[in-house]
C-alpha cells in the first residue's frame, strides 16, 4: 500500500452538503435547518463541569486564565475543550480539567461525565458518544470565608448596616 504522507492531517470523504467541522445540522424540514458551532456546546460542557463538587476549573496556567477572562477571551475554555461532531449529530468531548484535593477522582471524573452528557444531549438534543476527562492538575481546597462575614485584618467583623429610613 503506497501512502503519500504531506502532512499530518487524515483526509476524511465528505457527504454531499456535509456540514462543517465546526457546525452541525440537526434537523432538514419544512422551516430550515438547525446549526450548532461547537463553541456551543464547549460552552455547555464548560457550564455542566463547573456545577459538579471537586472540579477546580478547566485546565490550564492560572495567571493566563485569570488574564484571559478578565478581557474575556475564550483560549482557557479552547485549550481545556474539544468537540468532535459526526455527521449523524453524534458529539465527542475530550476534556482537561484540575480537580480538588480531598476528592476521589474517578467519583468525580464520572459525575462530570454524566452531568456533560446531561446537559449537551437535554439542551441539543444530539447524541454524547464518549466523554474523555483528562486530570491535568489537583488543586488546594479555596480559603473559607469566615461564618461571622467579612472581616478586616485584625479579625474584626464590621457592625451592621441598616439602610430603614427612618421617618
Amino acid at each position: 500500500m503506497k501512502s503519500e504522507n504531506k502532512s499530518n492531517v487524515q483526509e476524511v470523504p465528505a457527504a454531499a452538503n456535509a456540514p462543517t467541522s465546526a457546525e452541525t445540522s440537526l434537523m432538514e424540514g419544512e422551516l430550515g435547518e438547525i446549526k450548532i458551532h461547537e463553541n456551543v456546546i464547549a460552552n455547555l460542557v464548560a457550564m455542566a463541569t463547573r456545577k459538579v463538587p471537586g472540579v477546580s476549573r478547566l485546565a490550564g496556567s492560572t495567571v493566563v486564565d485569570a488574564i484571559a477572562s478578565i478581557v474575556g477571551s475564550r483560549r482557557m475554555q479552547a485549550r481545556a475543550i474539544s468537540v468532535g461532531i459526526a455527521g449523524d449529530n453524534c458529539v465527542t468531548i475530550d476534556l482537561k480539567l484540575n480537580i480538588l484535593i480531598g476528592y476521589r477522582l474517578p467519583d468525580v471524573v464520572q459525575e462530570v461525565q454524566r452531568a456533560v452528557i446531561d446537559n449537551i444531549e437535554s439542551v441539543t438534543g444530539m447524541t454524547v458518544t464518549r466523554v474523555n476527562v483528562a486530570v491535568q492538575d489537583i488543586d488546594e481546597q479555596p480559603a473559607e470565608e469566615s461564618e461571622a462575614g467579612d472581616e478586616d485584618e485584625a479579625g474584626n467583623v464590621p457592625a451592621p448596616v441598616c439602610n430603614i429610613p427612618i421617618p
